[in-house]
């Protein structure tokens, strides 16, 4: 019987064709190594999305694991959102994504004011240092992004639901203008909250064409600095935005909402 808790031996790298997925490892547990060798072959593009991945049966033989034990590594990958299982379907590599973690902060944050404020807590030690790093990472790409988003923005001033989609945007691309993949997933991850809070905001009385505006240029300050590759200026911006609207989140969402120094 295969003892899956304290192993003696380092679990080998299985072989399927020319492929391999790694050195020997000494796991805490072997469905561990077999979770760690199935995400470090999708991390080095051994195994690409969309990739079939062997059977249960397969994975367990490779590994000199049990069948229940292979079946827990790739339920484990499929909570992480590594791995797409359906019921009498092939198991598939997915792209990663920042699905998982948007459920989390779901969970994490709930429905409660207090969660609410907390996330835009994060938020505000989040981006003032997103926005520097986008004002120093930014390529040419990027900048021509950030000016669409800019342009959506504007277009959107009359109608707040595609307002609120064209606000976000704007804050998925200064992250994407980090190059920092882990930032990206941040960001994205913590996206559907703030739609919610965007929607809370824009719906406590009806915003005017000149409240709009007055943010759309504050946006449009963090995005000159950011072009201008411009960090100091372009975190002093971010904190100039989130600060603008203190006193409408301290209404909502109470007045305990910690205050951020721009300094």
């Amino acid at each position: 019987m295969t003892n899956d808790r304290t192993p003696d031996k380092s679990v080998a790298a299985p072989v399927w064709g020319n492929f391999s997925v790694g050195t020997e490892v000494v796991p805490s547990r072997l469905g561990e190594a077999v979770v760690i060798r199935l995400t470090e072959a999708i991390l080095e593009g051994k195994l690409k999305p969309g990739d079939p991945l062997p059977s249960e049966g397969r994975i367990a033989v490779a590994f000199g694991v049990s069948k229940p034990i292979a079946r827990e590594a790739l339920r484990d990958l499929s909570a992480m959102g590594v791995i797409q299982v359906a019921q009498g379907k092939i198991s598939r590599v997915r792209a990663i994504d920042a699905a998982p973690l948007a459920r989390f902060f779901r969970f994490a944050v709930g429905s409660t004011a207090k969660g609410i404020r907390d996330a835009v807590e994060l938020r505000r030690m989040l981006e003032p240092q997103i926005a520097r790093q986008a004002a120093l990472r930014r390529d040419e790409g990027d900048m021509a992004a950030i000016h669409t988003t800019l342009i959506s923005m504007e277009a959107a001033i009359d109608d707040v639901p595609s307002w609120i989609e064209a606000d976000l945007a704007f804050h998925a691309q200064m992250a994407l203008a980090t190059h920092n993949k882990l930032v990206c997933l941040q960001m994205q991850g913590l996206e559907p909250i703030v739609r919610e809070m965007m929607g809370r905001f824009n719906a406590r009385e009806p915003r005017t064409r000149q409240d709009l505006r007055k943010t759309l240029d504050r946006h449009i300050l963090v995005a000159q600095a950011i072009i201008a590759g411009d960090g100091r200026a372009a975190e002093q911006a971010m904190h100039s935005h989130f600060e603008a609207a203190n006193e409408a989140i301290s209404e909502i969402y109470g007045t305990d909402t910690p205050a951020v120094s721009p300094h």
